[in-house]
């Protein structure tokens, strides 16, 4: 009986290890009700649904799980969250809905998460893809067109990831080189822009001595549960170097 609940108690002990987000008193809290918005492509539509039902509103990814975590620990501070990924975008298609999809939003936290259908299009259908230099300056005009809407905004971006995975393995040193590039151009703008970085593309790596590639990324390019997982917690543990009530 003694083991049985040494054991149940190493248990729990290890899940608050892994989900460490709860109040922390030693941090201020925010001063105004957060709005989270979470853009980008497929990645993080998750099947989001598409009218105001709270039961899928925020899809089945990495979306869904930070909100969930926030929300569930800091019901009192009323936080909004939209994700308006939609499946298949590129830097061109953020661009033609960003009035409506963005600004009109009024974010004070903006989560991107852009660039492997870029790749996709440069590799696949080269009329329709934009040179690295367009997409380093549609990026950066989206970035300021909301610092000019709300100068205290925080900016989350995400590094686009691909791997060896499915049909990625065909041309992958294509796929890698052009995504390699575009990481480099958003690395760039978060410096501009004092953005948070999440480097999913690092957190990947590091499971890959867990695990395969295709236990994470079952395509090469789109997450599974479990890799959606990982991207939440990183992106908890990231942002909340800045927002550090999250902590």
């Amino acid at each position: 009986m003694q083991r049985r609940e040494f054991i149940k108690s190493a248990a729990l002990t290890g899940l608050a290890t892994e989900f460490p987000l709860t109040p922390n008193p030693t941090f201020p809290k925010p001063q105004k009700a957060l709005t989270f918005l979470f853009q980008g492509d497929s990645i993080t539509d998750g099947n989001r649904g598409r009218s105001l039902d709270p039961n899928h509103i925020m899809g089945h990814g990495y979306a869904y799980s930070v909100a969930s975590r926030i929300g569930a620990d800091f019901p009192e501070e009323g936080f909004t969250f939209y994700n308006r990924g939609i499946s298949g975008n590129k830097i061109t298609d953020l661009q033609k809905r960003w009035e409506t999809d963005t600004l009109n939003l009024k974010p004070d936290v903006l989560s991107i998460l852009i660039g492997i259908n870029d790749t996709a299009a440069t590799l696949n259908k080269p009329a329709e893809a934009t040179t690295i230099d367009e997409f380093e300056s549609i990026y950066r005009g989206l970035l300021t067109d909301c610092r000019r809407a709300n100068p205290e905004i925080l900016f989350v971006l995400g590094i686009p990831f691909v791997y060896p995975v499915g049909k990625r393995a065909e041309n992958f040193e294509k796929w890698r080189d052009d995504t390699n590039k575009r990481q480099a151009v958003i690395r760039k703008l978060a410096g501009e822009f004092a953005a948070v970085v999440v480097d999913y593309p690092a957190v990947f790596d590091k499971a890959l001595k867990k695990a395969p590639a295709e236990y994470w990324i079952w395509d090469g390019i789109h997450p599974t549960v479990f890799a959606h997982e990982l991207m939440a917690r990183e992106w908890i543990k990231q942002v909340g170097k800045r927002l550090r009530f999250l902590r």
